[in-house]
């Protein structure tokens, strides 16, 4: 007969999922209501569009030092906070009407989504037994997908139909109604022991992170090189008017990828991890070298499926070399992710304006080439079972 340890915290895992669902809508939203965010605080589009990079920056500039900084506190109180600023940043986004208020709400915003990305991860590994913990993880990074296929769209149409205020607004007050959640149902786990806890430089040197962090880096430049200039991409092969659909079927292969991506992360986390590079690998090919709607579709669809779980693999790897440094692990994690995104939208656009559309496909190739020979080798540097 099973005991509660030996199952896994379904209750506790879920309202992680949320939380990740809750910090990527609120990155997120701004880019399909640009126009009425824009009017409404009298700034021109590509200003309202400043409040995705002061909330990447918030994540850069919070993630490690904050999470180090509270590695000792218990860890329900630091998720707490985390999931409050979201509460705060989105609240007093719906209210203000200075551009620069909101500003300073988002970059709040960024510093909760830093500290709560290196969080979960090994909040996850705790709410489940060792043998279970990569589907664990699995469940609590469930929300990236959701929010990406379904929410983003539903709260774009919220906001076109009621206004953009009450689409953040209702962040806001999922926030708040997640936060009294966790506090009820979610358990506590204590925070690292002053003594004998690694420095960041000790952690960093852990056999096995860096090549995770190189891998993780390489992996999401390339995706977002892609995904930022979609429009562009898309326009190139007559797809213009189809961006939702294309859109929905990356979100759709995204959601199945996490599925199995729980199935079979315990077991086999290194050939997963080789296989969603490949699956993009064949994506970015597929992209330079076709502009017909079917391959168009079949990449994204492969695409979709690669990157999907993504995320749980690479911190789920990274847990495993870190060990009880995980919170810290995954703060590098958050860094090096965040970092691609700046990085992404900068390098997309620069070949974007020099080479043209056609190069975005082969660069994010090279860069995949690069994420394959950084995979670490061997069970001593990142096992995979």
């Amino acid at each position: 007969m099973s005991t509660a340890r030996d199952r896994l915290h379904r209750g506790g895992l879920i309202a992680l999922g949320t939380a990740g669902f809750v910090t990527i809508l609120t990155e997120a939203l701004p880019a399909g209501l640009l126009p009425q965010i824009g009017a409404d605080l009298h700034v021109g589009e590509a200003f309202a569009g400043q409040w995705v990079s002061v909330y990447a920056l918030g994540s850069l500039a919070a993630a490690i030092p904050l999470t180090n900084a509270t590695r000792h506190w218990p860890r329900r109180q630091v998720l707490l906070a985390a999931i409050l600023g979201f509460a705060l940043a989105n609240g007093v986004t719906a209210i203000t009407e200075s551009f620069a208020v909101s500003l300073a709400a988002r970059f709040v915003g960024g510093v909760s989504a830093g500290l709560l990305w290196a969080l979960l991860a090994g909040y996850a590994v705790r709410l489940a037994p060792q043998r279970l913990a990569g589907r664990a993880m699995a469940i609590a990074m469930a929300g990236t997908p959701v929010a990406l296929s379904i929410g983003i769209p539903v709260g774009t149409v919220l906001g076109q139909w009621a206004g953009w205020r009450v689409a953040f607004a209702a962040l806001s007050g999922i926030a708040i109604v997640l936060a009294g959640w966790m506090r009820l149902r979610l358990p506590d786990f204590p925070g690292e022991e002053a003594t004998g806890r690694p420095s960041l430089r000790e952690v960093f040197a852990l056999p096995g992170l860096r090549p995770v962090l190189l891998l993780t880096l390489c992996f999401v430049l390339a995706h977002n090189i892609l995904y930022t200039y979609i429009a562009p991409l898309l326009a190139g092969a007559g797809l213009a008017g189809q961006t939702d659909r294309v859109l929905l079927t990356f979100g759709i292969a995204g959601l199945a990828s996490i599925a199995v991506t729980g199935a079979l992360i315990d077991r086999h986390l290194r050939l997963m991890t080789g296989l969603g590079i490949l699956l993009f690998v064949g994506a970015a090919v597929l992209l330079g070298m076709s502009a017909t709607a079917l391959a168009i579709y079949a990449a994204v669809l492969a695409w979709g499926l690669g990157f999907g779980g993504a995320a749980t693999l690479f911190q789920t790897a990274s847990a495993r070399a870190a060990g009880n440094a995980a919170d810290v692990a995954q703060a590098m994690i958050v860094t090096a992710w965040n970092l691609a995104i700046a990085g992404g939208a900068f390098m997309g656009g620069a070949l974007l304006d020099r080479l043209g559309v056609t190069a975005l496909p082969w660069s994010a190739f090279a860069l995949l080439l690069v994420a394959g020979a950084a995979m670490p080798k061997g069970r001593r540097r990142a096992p995979s079972t």
